[in-house]
C-alpha cells in the first residue's frame, strides 16, 4: 500500500465563468466539488494507476464526512483522524481565458489530544505501507516540525517519504536528521531556500550541489510547461516534456509524486522513473478534473519525454 498524508484537506469547489466581473454577481452553471488537498490529488491519480492506497490526515464537520465518502467512493482506505474543527473549503474560480483566481480557506484548529491521536495512526498505517506521500501545510495548531516527527516514525519503518511541500517546512525537513526520500519543489522554492536568484537551467543545476540537498536521494525540480531538472544520488538531469492543450493544469504537481510514488512501487530504473512522474504532471493537465489521468495514454507520454544528463 502507499499512504498518502494530506494534513489540511478540503473540499475543493471549481468555479468556470467566461468573464469575471468584480463588485458584480456572478452566476455560475459550471460547478465541481472534489475531495482536495495536494495528497488527496496524489490518492486518486495512485488509485488510477491500480495501485492500493490509504489516504490520512484530520477531517471534521460536514465537509469532512463529504470527503470520507468520497474516499469510500475511490476505494481508497481511510486512515484520517477526526477532529472538533471544520474540514475547509477551497474555491477556484477560472474565466477569462483560462485565469484562475483562488480563495481558500484556513482550516480547522488542532488541538487537545488530536495531534496524538493522529501519530498513533499513523504509526499503525505505516506499517501496512512500503512507501509514503506527505503533502502541503499544515492546520493551525500542530508543531512546525510535525513532518519531521512523521519522518522520524518513517524511518523507523524504513519507509521512504516523498515530501511536497514549501517554505520553513521543508527547510525544517531538510535539516532534519531523518532526511525525506524525495522532494518535488518548484524553481522559485529552491530559489527561497537557499537566498539566491535562479534564472537559468546553470543556475538550477549549481543550486542542486548544495550541501543542503545532501541526503536526499530525489530532488525533483518542476518548471510547468518547461519540463524539470532532477538531481538523484550525484547525478542530475534535464527532462523536456512534450507540448500539450492544458486544459486544467491545477495537481500537476501532485499527480508528479503520484507517478513517482507509483514508479518506485513498480523499480522503474532512474530514467525510465523520471519519464513515469512526469508524464503523470502532464496527462492531468489534459483532463479537465484535478487529480485525474487516463492511464490509456502514460506510455504514449513517456515516448514523448526527453532527458538528458547535465
Amino acid at each position: 500500500m502507499i499512504l498518502t498524508v494530506t494534513l489540511n484537506p478540503s473540499v475543493d469547489i471549481s468555479y468556470k465563468l467566461e468573464k469575471f466581473d468584480i463588485d458584480a454577481s456572478n452566476r455560475v452553471k459550471d460547478v465541481s466539488k472534489t475531495a482536495g488537498g495536494k495528497g488527496l490529488n496524489v490518492s486518486r491519480v495512485l488509485q488510477q494507476l491500480d495501485q492500493k492506497v490509504g489516504a490520512t490526515g484530520f477531517l471534521g464537520g460536514s465537509l469532512g464526512a463529504f470527503i470520507r465518502e468520497e474516499l469510500k467512493v475511490n476505494g481508497i482506505k481511510d486512515y484520517f483522524v477526526d477532529c472538533d474543527g471544520a474540514t475547509r473549503n477551497c474555491i477556484a474560480v477560472i474565466h477569462d481565458g483560462g485565469h484562475q483566481t483562488e480563495i481558500l480557506e484556513g482550516g480547522p484548529e488542532i488541538k487537545s489530544s488530536e495531534p496524538q491521536d493522529f501519530m498513533e495512526k499513523f504509526r499503525s498505517a505505516v506499517k501496512e505501507s512500503e512507501i509514503v506521500t506527505m503533502s502541503g501545510s499544515l492546520p493551525q495548531g500542530l508543531d512546525k516540525d510535525f513532518y519531521n516527527k512523521l519522518l522520524t516514525i518513517a524511518s523507523e519503518n524504513d519507509t521512504p517519504v516523498l515530501l511536497d511541500t514549501g517554505g520553513a517546512l521543508l527547510e525544517k525537513a531538510l535539516h532534519h536528521d531523518d532526511k525525506p526520500f524525495l522532494i518535488k519543489p518548484n524553481e522559485t522554492e529552491i530559489a527561497d531556500l537557499l537566498g539566491k536568484e535562479l534564472t537559468t537551467d546553470y543556475d538550477v543545476v549549481e543550486a542542486l550541489k548544495d550541501s543542503l540537498f545532501a541526503g536526499v536521494e530525489w530532488v525533483v525540480v518542476t518548471l510547468g510547461a518547461e519540463g524539470a531538472i532532477i538531481k538523484h544520488g550525484k547525478n542530475i538531469y534535464r527532462a523536456s516534456i512534450p507540448k500539450v492543450e492544458a486544459v486544467n493544469p491545477v495537481g500537476s504537481g501532485d499527480s508528479v509524486i503520484a507517478g513517482f510514488a507509483d514508479g518506485l512501487s513498480k523499480k522503474l530504473e532512474p530514467h525510465q522513473l523520471i519519464k513515469h512522474g512526469l508524464s503523470m504532471g502532464v496527462l492531468n493537465a489534459m483532463e479537465e478534473k484535478t487529480g485525474h489521468i487516463d492511464p490509456d495514454k502514460v506510455e504514449w507520454c513517456k515516448e514523448q519525454l526527453q532527458i538528458e544528463k547535465r
